[in-house]
């Protein structure tokens, strides 16, 4: 096949046979988010670069190797958005948000673009769920937001998946930390990776944060920021803490976690699962208190989280989470000649305003062929339509799974027995679910409701 019709490497295409899956994670997320009073917010997909540039960090991987950059026709220089947070905090500070009743509360489902190398749950374009908290100081907004992301775990059926949480402190005790943190890594220079030697003299915590094997095995040894916390951050790190444990979630303390982007303060936190070995991580976020003030605006004190949906979907399906059944057609309508063809168009137009889904011919296929093409698309119900049955009014209904059929008139009399038949399968889908979600309820991190 030509290069030309194959999708770019580092993407990939979410199929009609898998859309549902998207669909489910995508609108679950969103609704949760909604229940703790975070609302959609959607900004462009491309950027002007000093926004990222500012906001992620000059000494960031993801600034410095990964971000999709390009001149525009006005020569302007346009990134592709690597992460989510800097589009919303500049569409917040463009729009004045702030300026309204705060917290402003975010959330969102957007594409990203990183150039790193492609691998299992790892992708060029890659797709996120997140949401942005402006304007909430409080521990218990650092809270509030990992039991969201709990929530939606545990909403989608997601087991096995452990928090954990650091604090890596303010810029007064970060800098401390920082000259202790050169003092270490400059003792083993040697070690370090070429970017890693750039970090050193301009942010030594990105030394943290390498992937490269020689270097964590170095950082795995270094000073942690725990143990220089000023006043302040250590007793908002032991609120966040407690908050957590009356809410019931369990969490393990790991001071290794820095996230790899600049704009982060005090709180970090991720979800780690054991279905997927290395690539674990599912979900990852924290403080940035300074951004919004690193933008031009006031200090703002903010936080959020970022959720990969690929390695998401990868979890639930290690996992056997089951997804809803995918929406099949209702009934099919297959015609024999013109008058037929009409008529069966004109009841496959209503039943759809109707809210039911149905099809027809649409290709001028003979009878054993639509009857074929119905099964393939797992039909539910078929009704044959010719010169009999247009002469009648009346037709056979049958049922694709069990063979049964029945007779049925071409009129509302049909429209009203298959609205039915679709509604007493939607309601009975509605209340296995239900009942499997308020269940799941139960074991909440041990909520009480």
């Amino acid at each position: 096949m030509d290069a030309m019709y194959k999708a770019v490497r580092g993407t990939q295409d979410v199929l009609p046979a898998d859309s549902g899956k998207w669909q489910y994670m995508e609108q679950t997320a969103l609704s949760v988010a909604q229940d703790f009073g975070y609302r959609e917010i959607r900004t462009p997909v491309f950027e002007q670069t000093a926004l990222f540039q500012r906001s992620v960090g000059e000494t960031t991987d993801v600034v410095q190797k990964e971000m999709y950059t390009f001149l525009d026709k006005g020569e302007r220089s346009i990134t592709l958005r690597p992460e989510g947070t800097a589009g919303a905090a500049r569409a917040a500070l463009e729009h004045g948000l702030l300026a309204g009743a705060l917290p402003v509360k975010a959330s969102y489902v957007t594409s990203c673009y990183r150039y790193e190398k492609p691998q299992a749950g790892r992708l060029r374009e890659f797709h996120q769920f997140g949401v942005e908290c402006f304007a909430a100081a409080a521990p218990q907004a650092d809270a509030e937001i990992i039991t969201l992301a709990a929530t939606i775990l545990e909403s989608l059926g997601v087991t096995g998946v452990q928090l954990h949480i650091n604090s890596i402190g303010c810029p007064e005790c970060r800098a401390q930390y920082h000259a202790v943190l050169k003092e270490y890594f400059t003792a083993h220079k040697e070690s370090l990776c070429g970017t890693c030697l750039d970090r050193l003299e301009r942010n030594p915590m990105r030394i943290l944060d390498c992937k490269s094997p020689e270097c964590a095995a170095v950082a795995a040894g270094a000073p942690v920021m725990l143990d220089y916390l000023c006043d302040d951050c250590a007793a908002h790190f032991e609120e966040v803490k407690a908050c957590l444990t009356d809410a019931g979630l369990s969490f393990e303390l790991d001071p290794h976690i820095v996230r790899g982007l600049d704009y982060y303060t005090r709180t970090v936190f991720e979800f780690i699962s054991d279905a997927l070995g290395a690539q674990s991580t599912v979900c990852g976020g924290g403080r940035y208190d300074g951004l919004i003030e690193e933008l031009g605006g006031a200090h703002v004190p903010s936080l959020g989280f970022g959720m990969g949906l690929e390695r998401l979907l990868m979890v639930m399906e290690a996992k056997g989470v089951s997804f809803p059944e995918t929406p099949v057609c209702e009934v099919y309508f297959a015609s024999m000649g013109e008058a037929a063809a009409r008529r069966c168009f004109t009841l496959t137009t209503k039943l759809r305003q109707g809210g039911v889904a149905a099809e027809c011919d649409t290709v001028g296929r003979s009878l054993k062929a639509q009857m074929k093409y119905a099964d393939k698309i797992g039909a539910r119900y078929t009704l044959v339509v010719g010169d009999d049955e247009l002469a009648s009014g009346t037709a056979r209904l049958k049922d694709m799974a069990t063979g049964e059929t029945e007779d049925v008139t071409l009129d509302d009399g049909l429209y009203s027995v298959l609205y039915n038949k679709s509604l007493d399968r939607q309601l009975a889908g509605m209340t296995d679910l239900l009942g499997e979600e308020l269940g799941g309820l139960d074991g909440l991190s041990g909520l009480s409701l």
